[in-house]
């Protein structure tokens, strides 16, 4: 029989890494479109940025701190994909020869901060959801466990997106330019279509 841990440690690595949660997918694909693998220091600051920011309004929703509408959020999630991508393709025209972008990382780190509050909101609203019938006084457990299942499907979300863009970029020789605009293009309309959807207005 599992332990309640590890039940909301599988529920948090399921819902990150499920396709029909594809939208919090999408703004991972989005955020890492514009490095290489050799760059992954910086992935990595970029990814704890990210966790700071959903880690703060989970664990602030999960406890009933804060609250938004669940529509109003599901609404801000693809905005966040749409604007991450739309930065993206303008920072292009700081592209080096070599195929890296010659800027200045931080705002990249204040989106994945910032946009990660949104996206934390999202989650607590699963995890709220999923909180099994008399375990309410046990919240810090489960959204210790959902928290670092979360992590590690996103951590195999940008793994695979790494791997993706070594091939493209090292075997097949695409330019980074072109990786770029063609991946963070493709997530913006999603995101558009994701916006549409999910309209509370």
């Amino acid at each position: 029989m599992k332990s309640m841990f590890s039940t909301y440690l599988e529920m948090g690595f399921d819902h990150i890494s499920d396709i029909n949660a594809y939208d919090h997918i999408l703004f991972l694909v989005a955020l890492c479109a514009i490095y290489r693998l050799s760059e992954w220091k910086k992935i990595l600051i970029l990814v704890t940025a990210f966790t700071i920011g959903h880690s703060i309004t989970l664990a602030l929703a999960a406890f009933e701190v804060i609250s938004f509408p669940s529509n109003l959020i599901e609404f801000l999630i693809p905005v966040t994909i749409l604007i991450t991508s739309l930065y993206n393709v303008f920072s292009t025209a700081n592209l080096e020869a070599e195929g890296t972008f010659d800027r200045k990382i931080t705002t990249n780190y204040v989106f994945a901060l910032f946009f990660g509050l949104i996206h934390g909101m999202g989650f607590s609203n699963f995890l709220r959801a999923m909180i099994m019938p008399g375990q309410e006084n046990e919240l810090v457990p489960q959204l210790l466990a959902f928290n670092i299942g979360v992590e590690l499907g996103q951590l195999l979300i940008v793994g695979c997106i790494l791997a993706l863009s070594f091939v493209v970029l090292s075997i097949f020789q695409a330019k980074q330019r072109d990786w770029t605009l063609f991946v963070s293009g493709a997530a913006a309309g999603v995101a558009l279509l994701l916006m549409k959807d999910t309209w509370p207005f």
